[in-house]
């Protein structure tokens, strides 16, 4: 199965998780690392640009194709997810689905609902999992962002 990570270009072939532990994320707390890949390029776009300033068009970034094994993946289904996961500042208790999920190291992957797109999914990699070594990437391209898309 092919997701998508879209990151600056200096750190984009970091599959470590290193990011979101250093700064958390809507899943992880700080100091957890996780990899946070889409579904689709169009989903990895906008999970960069809902957290970039109004009018601000990023630069030197870098789109990732990555395989990775879709028999080692687990799905958060909607209805187990708190009230408000959605939300600008999501209860942290999502936080502990994810430290769960860490600490039972039985699936690479953990397909979450996007908060940003009703319908969508979000893949969160655990590198740490004895089957990271089976992640790939397959495509590493210069991405441009539609200047469009902040005016």
């Amino acid at each position: 199965m092919d997701v998508y990570h879209l990151a600056n270009a200096r750190r984009a072939d970091d599959l470590t998780g290193t990011g979101a532990r250093l700064a958390g994320g809507r899943w992880n707390y700080i100091g957890t690392p996780v990899l946070y890949t889409a579904s689709s390029k169009a989903l990895a776009t906008l999970e960069v640009l809902v957290h970039s300033p109004l009018s601000y068009v990023p630069d030197y970034y870098r789109m990732l194709t990555i395989r990775v094994p879709e028999d080692s993946l687990l799905s958060v289904p909607l209805d187990q997810l708190p009230d408000g996961w959605n939300g600008l500042t999501p209860p942290t208790s999502i936080k502990d689905i994810i430290e769960s999920w860490i600490i039972g190291n039985r699936f690479l992957l953990l397909k979450v609902p996007s908060a940003v797109v009703a319908g969508d999914y979000n893949f969160l990699i655990n590198p740490a999992h004895p089957r990271a070594t089976e992640i790939l990437i397959t495509d590493n391209q210069p991405y441009r962002f539609d200047p469009r898309l902040l005016r």
